[in-house]
């Protein structure tokens, strides 16, 4: 079974569903892990709910990003960490965890990418009216947002959708997609290529 280890900052709805669904045997994997940069964010409460253990930090303490990041990646290691999955991690992630889990990292993000990267998509796309949004899950390499692309959802943007009722609506297809991916990454159905660009799915 896989050994996941989940990265979040916030509310954690991503983290739940993903646990909520390990629970009800519709994804086959073991969460072993939530790292949270933020130790009195709400998901820290739904990890120790759920029983999984967490790891919590203030980035602040630490004279760097790499400093932090190696003392999660020793975590990360001892536990036999096999997949990252960012679940509304709000930190640049550096070289010193992007290049041990090269493939074995992913995020996910409320628009098609490679539209409207960074912070507060949702804002950018209605801002831009679109017509279309989405959902994306992508492989993590450093950038922001930039990683090869593994799966997308699209949405339909409503006449009157605001910020919030779209918001609310994009996280129903997150709940379900990143479940989705992180079965079939554990199933051995995705595969990140020799190139680290392309992306096979069985």
């Amino acid at each position: 079974m896989m050994r996941v280890a989940v990265f979040a900052s916030g509310n954690g709805s991503n983290f739940q569903a993903i646990v909520n669904a390990v629970k009800e045997g519709r994804l086959d994997v073991s969460v072993e892990l939530l790292v949270c940069d933020k130790p009195k964010a709400y998901v820290v409460e739904r990890a120790q709910a759920a029983g999984v253990p967490v790891l919590a930090f203030r980035p602040k303490e630490y004279a760097s990003r790499e400093e932090y990041e190696r003392m999660i990646l020793a975590e990360l290691q001892a536990r036999g960490i096999e997949l990252i999955v960012l679940a509304g991690y709000m930190r640049i992630i550096t070289s010193v965890l992007v290049e041990p889990y090269y493939g074995r990292m992913i995020n996910i993000h409320p628009s098609l990418l490679p539209s409207f990267p960074g912070v507060d998509a949702i804002g950018q796309a209605l801002a831009h009216g679109v017509k279309v949004t989405g959902v994306t899950v992508h492989f993590v390499d450093g950038g922001m947002d930039s990683g090869p692309i593994i799966a997308q959802q699209a949405l339909d943007i409503q006449v009157d959708d605001s910020k919030d009722t779209l918001a609310t609506r994009i996280q129903e297809v997150e709940h379900e997609l990143y479940v989705k991916v992180i079965g079939m990454i554990s199933a051995g159905r995705i595969k990140l290529e020799p190139d680290g660009l392309r992306v096979t799915v069985k």
